[in-house]
């Protein structure tokens, strides 16, 4: 990867929407060459994808939470029926798995407080292997779809 993919990826970052005429307009390069880069960037896996960000509250989603959750076990099996579980949670909108105590961040979205508490004890708190849950409210977002720094 060179600097010009580099700028093809910054700028797609900043708006993927970007026709490719516009986008070998901004990098410098014209439109054929531009194309077979993106077109490579998208079959090497380092370009996922394009989507839309959407703003949560304009939507009605007006309650943010993280939840750290601990398993039980540590197993593969055990983490396999945990994560497999957490993709039937549309909620759930971000999961990492960590290393050490908790075991797993989550990131939950609901339109309230009485729809996370029902999704917490309902869909949450029954999943696979779960020791315990331990929540904590999003008071802001001060940094949000950053794009990656390279």
């Amino acid at each position: 990867m060179d600097r010009i993919d580099r700028n093809i990826l910054s700028e797609l970052q900043k708006d993927g929407r970007l026709s490719v005429t516009e986008l070998a307009e901004r990098v410098g390069l014209s439109l054929s060459p531009c194309h077979r880069r993106v077109r490579a960037l998208e079959e090497s896996g380092v370009l996922l994808g394009y989507r839309a960000q959407l703003d949560a509250t304009a939507l009605g989603l007006n309650f943010s939470a993280v939840v750290f959750a601990t398993l039980r076990e540590g197993d593969r099996q055990a983490v396999d029926a945990f994560e497999t579980s957490l993709m039937d949670i549309p909620q759930v909108v971000d999961a990492q798995r960590l290393f050490g105590k908790p075991d797993y961040l989550l990131h939950v979205i609901t339109q309230d407080l009485p729809t996370f508490q029902k999704l917490y004890d309902e869909r949450l708190s029954a999943l696979p292997n779960v020791q315990r849950l331990t929540s904590t409210l999003v008071m802001k977002h001060v940094i949000q779809n950053r794009s990656l720094p390279f």
